[in-house]
């Protein structure tokens, strides 16, 4: 039995709907009213909630010379690592205002913490549960400290192989805390599809009994909805106002109309996946009868006649005797006069 865990008001496991995270993150772009819209698209898309990144560049990353802080062309807001931390940073006092605007507007607030500090923070102001973003899954220190807190836990794999989860949840679980949904994700801005790997969903839950979800860098919506149809109980997708803005993250984000279909696709697929009970259902019944063929009589055979193939025939619609009875009713007799194009029942033979 796959353990369920709880955010807020919303269950996540087998039998409730697909928790889905808007991930706003940096996309605010150190504008407060930027910040709200967001939360607005969110809102108006169906998420069920909202989530920001909490960090700052000096408790992120080194300034370091080493030649892996050099980015590439495709960054056009820095030069190096620290410095687009630098840029992308959400100021801390936002973060009870926009706690509060999210409730007023009935999704859920949510940030990832990327420090210590932010720990704190964000559980004073009575976040209902953490996201450990997948860089910071292998740092068993910093997962310590967050489990104490005793609020569920998404936890993000991406990179980690089974063994660095196992050791993620030991070091989580060691203090108490069980609370705990795995996220598959691949590490990527944009991630290729081939390189998704679904699949490993399905590896994480048999191996560790977890609810499992999946956080998207992918482009479009195609692959999330594909996560939510193979059983992922969590997405998360990035999204931004206008994918054009300058930034990092913009670029592979979905806007707002794609996110509302997004949203939109997964409910389809959830309520697509159904009942294992391979049967016909109620909206199906009358083509069950309309569509089926069953036996009938192709002329007039009066009562005391032995039935023989040319008197009979297997056409629409299911009224009469299935199909699978044909070789029975061949040379039994009429026990009452039956019309062509009446259906052969077995009272009749």
């Amino acid at each position: 039995m796959i353990n369920e865990i709880k955010i807020g008001d919303k269950t996540i496991g087998d039998n409730s709907p697909v928790f889905i995270i808007a991930e706003a993150g940096s996309n605010h772009d150190g504008d407060l009213d930027q910040a709200k819209g967001l939360i607005d698209v969110a809102v108006e898309a169906g998420a069920d909630a909202v989530k920001f990144q909490t960090f700052t560049a000096d408790k992120i990353a080194a300034r370091t010379d080493d030649e892996i802080m050099v980015l590439g062309d495709e960054y056009d807001t820095a030069d190096n690592l620290y410095d687009l931390y630098k840029g992308l940073e959400l100021p801390r006092e936002w973060q009870e205002e926009l706690r509060d605007y999210a409730g007023e507007k009935g999704i859920i607030f949510l940030s990832t913490p990327f420090d210590y500090e932010a720990v704190d923070q964000l559980d004073k102001l009575d976040m209902p549960a953490f996201k450990i973003a997948s860089y910071e899954c292998v740092d068993i220190p910093f997962l310590r400290y967050i489990a104490r807190k005793g609020k569920p836990i998404l936890l993000s794999t991406g990179m980690a192989n089974l063994g660095e989860i196992e050791e993620a949840l030991e070091a989580i679980y060691n203090e108490g805390n069980r609370q705990v949904a795995l996220l598959h994700c691949g590490i990527s801005y944009p991630m290729p599809v081939e390189d998704v790997n679904l699949a490993a969903m399905d590896t994480m839950r048999q191996a560790f009994q977890l609810p499992v979800g999946y956080s998207d860098h992918t482009l479009g919506i195609t692959v999330p909805i594909s996560a939510a149809a193979r059983g992922a109980r969590v997405i998360e997708k990035h999204f931004t106002l206008d994918r054009n803005l300058p930034g990092p993250d913009h670029k592979f984000a979905l806007e707002p109309d794609e996110l509302k279909a997004m949203v939109k696709g997964i409910r389809e697929a959830e309520a697509a996946i159904g009942s294992p009970i391979k049967r016909h259902v109620a909206v199906e019944e009358i083509h069950y009868h309309r569509g089926r063929r069953s036996i009938f009589a192709v002329q007039d055979i009066p009562a005391g006649t032995e039935i023989t193939p040319e008197m009979i025939a297997v056409l629409r619609p299911g009224i009469g005797l299935k199909p699978k009875y044909y070789d029975l009713v061949i040379g039994r007799i009429a026990r009452k006069d039956i019309k062509a194009h009446e259906p052969i029942t077995w009272d009749k033979i």
